[in-house]
């Protein structure tokens, strides 16, 4: 949480804890310093903080691995379905923007897999619009139960 925040200085307080934090410019010469919580999630922050770093060192930036070529694809897909419903289009004409290589008879469509498909895009869409993106940038885990 976030106390105090001034231009420069920045006030956080993790766990009762408080911290000041400096900001500066990243331009300038100074060593620049970074503060991070040790949970569940520190490995994510480490690689987000190693892109960081790389780029403010004009290196070249690698790439995120949180999120695989598929996962950017899907979500791209449950985005325009959600987009779609909002516009109150039927899941049919949905399904006809996000595969037209599949169009699907009107007598057909009760028992079409692309209709199933684009329900669950619709669906896991809403989910992700109302939070779950934040779980887009977690690396997979497997429980540990």
């Amino acid at each position: 949480m976030i106390l105090q925040h001034a231009p420069s200085l920045m006030r956080l307080d993790i766990r009762g804890d408080q911290y000041d934090v400096e900001l500066t410019d990243p331009d300038d010469r100074r060593t620049l310093c970074a503060l991070t919580v040790l949970d569940a999630l520190t490995p994510d922050r480490l690689a987000s903080l190693e892109r960081f770093w790389s780029g403010l060192a004009g290196k070249r930036v690698p790439a995120d691995q949180r999120v695989t070529r598929q996962r950017r694809a899907r979500a791209r897909l449950m985005l325009r379905a959600i987009d779609g419903d909002a516009a109150q289009a039927t899941y049919r004409a949905i399904a006809l923007q996000l595969y037209p290589q599949h169009p699907t008879e009107p007598g057909d469509w009760v028992g079409s897999p692309v209709r199933e498909t684009v329900i669950r895009l619709a669906r896991d869409g809403r989910v992700l619009v109302g939070g779950g993106y934040l779980d887009l940038m977690r690396r997979p885990r497997r429980s540990r139960g």
